[in-house]
């Protein structure tokens, strides 16, 4: 059995045929966690997942009988899980609105007047704005108490995808500030919703890596600072993984030192990760699609 730990069959991208792959997945046994970026995607992420119960498949009018026939496993409600949260570039920091036309990928300025870096500091999925909807994109402020009701699902099975990107980013020193700080104290907000529900944590990290850790180490630290006051709720101690995973060596140590898993997909045929993934033990890996976006490069025309 193989687990696709990061997908987003719950982007428009897949409405019309979502239930298709994924019945083509548990088929050839294999499971996925569909993962929310936004509260609508999130929800949608749910309602996917609810819709694989014991016998019942209703998005695909697929009976116990039918299941069976087809060699799907049918056991009370696994193979398809769900993951909620704010994605950091969907927060409304009213600092970047990102526009509906193609960015540059030269680097510096585009037309929304953002320095965009080169593509190949890192190109995870969300960061690299190859959306195919924008509404999977929409931006919205943090409410805490609606994740959290989101999160009664038991198809949830974690926090995320959640984080630091600094991809796109304001062009004042002023305003680069603040924007990380915003990202910050939203990624804070999130940290506080997974230990309350004693969930893992998917982590979206892009050009950041270093923040990320200070983050993590001051939370470890010091989880019942006052910055925190939700986190006294329960001191439990942070897991998870780091989706898509760009960093350093050194910063693989201290993530893996701090128990989370790394996240690895198709960036690894973009980006010089061999050695870092030969130095991983095998038991800290997540192998992930992060679909529809980082397709291996004979599937690059593909979702």
């Amino acid at each position: 059995m193989l687990i696709d730990t990061h997908a987003h069959l719950n982007f428009d991208t897949f409405k019309g045929d979502f239930d298709e792959i994924i019945e083509r997945a548990l088929k050839n046994d294999v499971w996925m966690i569909n993962i929310g970026t936004n509260y609508e995607t999130s929800k949608k992420a749910i309602e996917i997942a609810e819709g694989y119960k014991k016998g019942v498949y209703p998005h695909t009018n697929r009976g116990l009988r039918s299941a069976q026939k087809n060699k799907i496993r049918v056991l009370s409600g696994v193979g398809v899980y769900a993951a909620i949260g704010l994605h950091p570039i969907n927060l409304d920091t009213g600092l970047v609105k990102i526009q509906k036309s193609k960015p540059s990928t030269k680097g510096g300025k585009n037309q929304n007047d953002l320095e965009v870096p080169r593509p190949e500091v890192g190109d995870c999925g969300a960061g690299n704005l190859k959306f195919k909807n924008l509404e999977d994109i929409l931006e919205e402020s943090f409410d805490y108490e609606k994740y959290k009701n989101l999160a009664k699902s038991k198809k949830v099975v974690a926090i995320g995808e959640v984080g630091l990107d600094y991809y796109w980013r304001p062009k004042t020193t002023r305003k680069k500030e603040l924007f990380k700080q915003k990202q910050k104290e939203l990624l804070l907000e999130q940290l506080n919703l997974a230990k309350e529900l004693n969930l893992p944590v998917v982590f979206h990290c892009r050009m950041a890596h270093q923040d990320l850790l200070e983050v993590l180490k001051s939370e470890i630290r010091n989880p019942k600072s006052e910055t925190n006051p939700k986190s006294q709720i329960q001191n439990l101690k942070l897991r998870g993984v780091i989706h898509c995973f760009t960093g350093n060596w050194e910063q693989a140590k201290k993530f893996m030192d701090m128990g989370f898993y790394l996240g690895f997909n198709g960036i690894i045929f973009k980006l010089d990760l061999d050695e870092i993934i030969k130095k991983t033990p095998l038991n800290k890996i997540l192998i992930e699609t992060d679909c529809p976006y980082l397709s291996p490069p004979q599937f690059e025309d593909k979702r």
